[in-house]
């Protein structure tokens, strides 16, 4: 897919990885990119940068009527990038209820669908069009330690399988973006070496160009899956440290 005069909306778009693609998009010629972001006052500097070619855009994923007027009002979009996320730092057991667990499946699996689903028309009007779901490393294998997170990430992978078959027909590519530990505020806790969000960008406007299906983004999400691959239970078990506040393998 050419990247050159495309139209890209990016959720979460003011800071960290969202932030990133958004200049990626712009060096490499996107005609347009849409920053969605709750409060579009914080997307002010990326308007400023972008000379004419940056719309801020008010969307909150987890209201439905903000992603109709998005839908509307983004008539030309043929790129999409479900970036915005929610973490808790709760886990699964220890939480006081069920309503951290219930808005990171809201915010990082009903949010994206919800999207796509409004998009989708859009993108196919286009020869060609693109969504990029930004995804996990706690979505490959099981983060105790991250909570109700490490399964949303789990779903938003399963939907993103199910929606680039419904999609293949309007040539509507759908990629899975898998991410390891990136320095981004949603990973401060997380300690040792992290990637920059521009290598994820970077990586992530790769896989849009190829249309691939699935990209490990950088060295963790790559080493977990090799792990994964390895010796599935050993992983499983040394994910538990997580629990006790030690090195967390995941940090998106």
């Amino acid at each position: 897919m050419e990247l050159k005069d495309s139209v890209a909306l990016v959720t979460g778009g003011n800071r960290g990885i969202g932030e990133a693609f958004v200049r990626a998009f712009l060096a490499a010629g996107s005609a347009r990119v849409y920053v969605a972001t709750r409060d579009v006052a914080n997307a002010r500097h990326l308007v400023d940068e972008g000379g004419g070619r940056v719309v801020a855009v008010t969307l909150d994923v987890s209201k439905p009527e903000q992603i109709e007027a998005a839908a509307a009002l983004c008539q030309d979009v043929s790129i999409l990038v479900n970036n915005a996320g929610q973490f808790s730092m709760q886990t699964l057991m220890t939480a006081p209820d069920l309503s951290a667990a219930r808005s990171e499946m809201e915010i990082n699996y009903f949010g994206p669908l919800a999207m796509c689903r409004a998009f989708a028309p859009i993108l196919g009007r286009h020869r060609e069009s693109a969504i990029a779901n930004v995804l996990s490393a706690g979505g490959i294998v099981a983060v105790p330690g991250m909570g109700g997170y490490s399964p949303s990430k789990f779903a938003g992978r399963a939907m993103t399988t199910c929606v680039r078959a419904e999609l293949a027909a309007q040539n509507t590519s759908v990629t899975a973006l898998i991410v390891g530990s990136v320095d981004t505020r949603m990973a401060s806790h997380v300690e040792g070496f992290k990637e920059t969000p521009d290598t994820i960008a970077q990586a992530g406007l790769k896989a849009i160009r190829k249309g691939a299906d699935e990209v490990d983004t950088d060295f963790m999400a790559v080493d977990v899956r090799a792990n994964l691959a390895r010796d599935p239970k050993a992983l499983e078990l040394s994910m538990r440290r997580s629990l006790s506040g030690e090195r967390v393998t995941t940090g998106r």
